[in-house]
Protein backbone atom coordinates (compact mmCIF):
# COMPACT_ATOMS: atom_id res chain seq x y z
CA UNK A 1 0.00 0.00 0.00
CA UNK A 2 1.31 3.77 -1.28
CA UNK A 3 0.64 6.65 0.62
CA UNK A 4 -2.02 9.07 -0.40
CA UNK A 5 -0.70 12.93 -1.32
CA UNK A 6 -2.51 16.07 -0.93
CA UNK A 7 -2.27 19.27 -2.52
CA UNK A 8 -3.72 22.43 -1.70
CA UNK A 9 -2.73 24.09 -4.94
CA UNK A 10 -2.22 28.26 -4.30
CA UNK A 11 -1.36 30.74 -6.99
CA UNK A 12 2.04 31.53 -4.95
CA UNK A 13 2.65 28.47 -2.81
CA UNK A 14 1.38 25.12 -2.36
CA UNK A 15 -0.11 23.08 0.64
CA UNK A 16 1.27 19.11 0.73
CA UNK A 17 -0.08 16.66 2.75
CA UNK A 18 0.55 12.98 3.10
CA UNK A 19 -0.64 9.69 4.59
CA UNK A 20 1.57 7.08 6.61
CA UNK A 21 2.00 3.92 4.23
CA UNK A 22 -1.30 2.36 5.85
CA UNK A 23 -3.26 5.56 4.40
CA UNK A 24 -4.31 6.06 8.22
CA UNK A 25 -3.07 9.46 9.59
CA UNK A 26 -2.58 12.76 7.12
CA UNK A 27 0.11 14.88 8.25
CA UNK A 28 1.37 18.16 6.88
CA UNK A 29 4.72 17.28 5.04
CA UNK A 30 5.08 20.85 3.85
CA UNK A 31 4.75 24.26 1.54
CA UNK A 32 6.58 24.76 -1.57
CA UNK A 33 6.96 27.35 -4.09
CA UNK A 34 3.85 26.76 -6.82
CA UNK A 35 6.43 27.43 -9.68
CA UNK A 36 8.92 24.25 -7.90
CA UNK A 37 5.78 22.34 -7.13
CA UNK A 38 6.02 19.67 -9.81
CA UNK A 39 10.06 19.39 -9.41
CA UNK A 40 9.18 18.79 -5.42
CA UNK A 41 6.90 16.17 -6.50
CA UNK A 42 8.97 14.53 -9.08
CA UNK A 43 11.86 14.15 -6.00
CA UNK A 44 9.16 12.77 -3.54
CA UNK A 45 7.85 10.00 -5.67
CA UNK A 46 11.30 8.90 -6.87
CA UNK A 47 11.83 8.13 -2.80
CA UNK A 48 8.35 7.26 -1.46
CA UNK A 49 5.45 5.10 -2.58
CA UNK A 50 2.91 7.28 -4.27
CA UNK A 51 -0.56 5.62 -4.61
CA UNK A 52 -2.79 8.72 -5.47
CA UNK A 53 -2.70 12.50 -5.59
CA UNK A 54 -5.83 14.06 -3.76
CA UNK A 55 -6.17 17.75 -5.27
CA UNK A 56 -8.62 20.16 -3.76
CA UNK A 57 -11.39 21.31 -5.54
CA UNK A 58 -12.21 24.96 -4.64
CA UNK A 59 -15.70 26.25 -4.86
CA UNK A 60 -17.64 29.34 -4.20
CA UNK A 61 -20.82 29.53 -1.81
CA UNK A 62 -22.93 28.81 -4.84
CA UNK A 63 -20.93 26.01 -6.02
CA UNK A 64 -19.42 27.52 -8.97
CA UNK A 65 -15.78 27.08 -9.33
CA UNK A 66 -13.37 29.73 -7.63
CA UNK A 67 -10.75 32.05 -9.83
CA UNK A 68 -8.19 29.44 -9.40
CA UNK A 69 -9.54 26.42 -11.13
CA UNK A 70 -8.58 27.81 -14.47
CA UNK A 71 -5.09 27.46 -13.26
CA UNK A 72 -5.67 24.16 -11.32
CA UNK A 73 -6.53 22.48 -14.28
CA UNK A 74 -3.58 23.76 -16.25
CA UNK A 75 -1.28 21.90 -12.69
CA UNK A 76 -3.49 19.24 -13.64
CA UNK A 77 -2.80 18.82 -16.93
CA UNK A 78 0.93 18.77 -16.24
CA UNK A 79 0.65 16.47 -12.72
CA UNK A 80 -1.42 13.51 -15.26
CA UNK A 81 1.29 14.26 -17.89
CA UNK A 82 4.37 13.27 -15.86
CA UNK A 83 2.79 10.99 -13.30
CA UNK A 84 0.69 8.70 -15.51
CA UNK A 85 0.46 5.72 -13.00
CA UNK A 86 -1.34 7.77 -10.12
CA UNK A 87 -4.44 8.64 -10.40
CA UNK A 88 -5.66 12.17 -9.33
CA UNK A 89 -8.90 12.44 -7.28
CA UNK A 90 -9.88 15.89 -6.34
CA UNK A 91 -11.85 16.42 -2.83
CA UNK A 92 -14.27 20.08 -2.10
CA UNK A 93 -12.08 22.15 -0.53
CA UNK A 94 -14.03 25.08 0.81
CA UNK A 95 -13.73 26.76 3.92
CA UNK A 96 -10.43 24.71 4.46
CA UNK A 97 -8.37 27.82 5.20
CA UNK A 98 -11.29 28.84 7.65
CA UNK A 99 -10.68 25.37 9.45
CA UNK A 100 -6.87 25.33 9.52
CA UNK A 101 -6.53 28.72 10.91
CA UNK A 102 -9.31 27.64 13.82
CA UNK A 103 -7.37 24.86 13.91
CA UNK A 104 -3.94 26.65 14.95
CA UNK A 105 -5.89 28.87 17.25
CA UNK A 106 -7.24 25.89 19.49
CA UNK A 107 -3.61 24.37 19.06
CA UNK A 108 -2.65 27.41 20.95
CA UNK A 109 -0.25 28.51 18.36
CA UNK A 110 0.23 32.60 18.92
CA UNK A 111 -1.12 35.34 16.74
CA UNK A 112 2.65 35.68 15.09
CA UNK A 113 2.50 32.07 14.41
CA UNK A 114 -1.19 31.75 13.13
CA UNK A 115 0.08 34.51 10.71
CA UNK A 116 2.31 32.07 8.88
CA UNK A 117 0.40 31.82 5.45
CA UNK A 118 2.50 28.69 5.04
CA UNK A 119 1.63 26.97 7.64
CA UNK A 120 -2.22 27.60 6.87
CA UNK A 121 -1.64 25.42 3.56
CA UNK A 122 0.11 23.07 4.97
CA UNK A 123 -2.87 22.32 7.73
CA UNK A 124 -5.30 23.08 4.75
CA UNK A 125 -3.79 20.23 2.84
CA UNK A 126 -3.87 17.63 5.65
CA UNK A 127 -7.75 19.08 6.43
CA UNK A 128 -8.56 18.21 2.79
CA UNK A 129 -6.50 15.09 2.90
CA UNK A 130 -8.12 13.84 6.14
CA UNK A 131 -11.43 14.92 4.61
CA UNK A 132 -10.35 12.36 1.72
CA UNK A 133 -9.97 9.35 4.48
CA UNK A 134 -12.62 10.07 5.96
CA UNK A 135 -15.45 10.15 2.95
CA UNK A 136 -13.43 7.52 0.87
Amino acid sequence: MGRILAIDYGKKRTGIAVTDELQIIASGLTTVDTSELLIFLQEYVSKENVELFVVGKPKKLDNSASDIEADIQTFLQKLTGEFTEIPVKRMDERFTSKLAFQTMIDSGLNKKQRQNKSLIDKVSATIILQSYLYNK
